[in-house]
């Protein structure tokens, strides 16, 4: 197409950051077309500033395969499907004052950048119904991953009454549909897993009906075990950010090479941070991707890019050009 973000692209991001954009879609591209899969990892607040209206169409397209994520990108992307209209914008959130931002407190908004979150509209429905789910799961003496009771709350149609926006533009929702594996490290820390603690404590829930990290590992063990040794499949690694999401899910290939001794496990095939941390001060987030090389994660000939920009930025100009739009 003449006109395409994919033409524009090719013509214009000839250097520097723009130019390691243009080889790592390339990349991810061709990984994809020579039956190669991908892991997504999505730190920060991406699900907030709305990525899945265009992670939708990569899910839908089969572009993605599996999910590392943060439990507050799991629960944004519900929150924004279910409360989109009651959020406010704040365009010069730079400036505010604290006396500003305690007023925002006391009205029961909470800030994520230059976007204000209902707490009454979004987390308290959202409390509402994965409280029920919660319950029915102890009764039956049930057990099942963070993102397992969203995925029961799309698919029993529990939420589909308080769609706010239009729900293909839900990544979760998508990956729900077609099943796909997400892995939550870390999940107690975001808003409903503050909540499911504070149940806990007050003894109305067993910790136990949420299983935990060390079960999230192994189930990711299992199926990188599954795809890559046992249907010879290439799997790649494309990091949104830094943090837990990312570092948790590609510490699975020296596990299970060096700790279990499965010997044949093939490192990952493509790694792509997008990321504006830096090396500085120790930061894990802003390595290069040759580090990676000294934990036995990836190998000296695997395509690796580090892309230092903005994700918000980024990563849709990439998944465009993936999708040829």
């Amino acid at each position: 197409m003449k006109n395409s973000i994919t033409s524009f692209i090719k013509k214009y991001f000839l250097h520097f950051n723009a130019l390691s954009l243009y080889e790592a879609a390339k990349a991810y591209k061709n990984h994809i077309q020579n039956n190669g899969k991908m892991m997504i990892t999505i730190a920060g607040a991406m699900s907030t500033a709305e990525l899945g209206k265009i992670l939708s169409k990569m899910i839908r397209k089969n572009k993605v395969h599996i999910i590392s994520c943060t439990g507050a990108n799991l629960e944004e992307d519900i929150i924004n499907l279910i409360a989109h209209s009651h959020y406010k914008k704040i365009s010069n959130y730079r400036y505010l004052t604290p006396d500003e931002e305690k007023k925002f407190f006391k009205k029961g908004f909470y800030r994520i950048t230059d976007t204000l979150i209902p707490e009454k509209q979004a987390f308290k429905k959202l409390q509402k119904h994965i409280i029920y789910l919660w319950k029915r799961a102890q009764q039956k003496s049930q057990r099942y991953f963070p993102h397992e009771y969203i995925y029961q709350l799309l698919l029993e149609n529990i939420l589909e009454p308080y769609y706010n926006i239009n729900s293909k533009d839900s990544w979760v929702l998508e990956a729900a549909k077609k099943n796909i594996p997400i892995v939550v490290p870390g999940w107690e820390d975001s808003t409903i897993g503050n909540i499911f603690t504070s149940f806990c404590i007050k003894k109305i829930f067993l910790p136990s009906i949420v299983k935990n990290g060390i079960e999230y590992m192994m189930y990711l063990a299992k199926w990188y075990k599954q795809e890559t040794i046992n249907n010879n499949n290439k799997i790649g690694f494309f990091q949104i950010g830094g943090g837990i999401s990312g570092d948790f899910p590609i510490c699975v290939v020296p596990m299970l090479s060096q700790d279990i001794g499965l010997d044949k496990t093939p490192f990952w095939s493509y790694f792509c941070q997008v990321s504006d941390s830096t090396t500085s001060y120790g930061s894990y987030s802003g390595a290069i991707p040759n580090e990676k090389i000294t934990w036995g994660k990836v190998d000296k000939n695997t395509p690796k890019f580090i892309i230092e920009s903005d994700a918000t930025i980024v990563v849709p100009l990439i998944f465009a050009y993936i999708l040829n739009m």
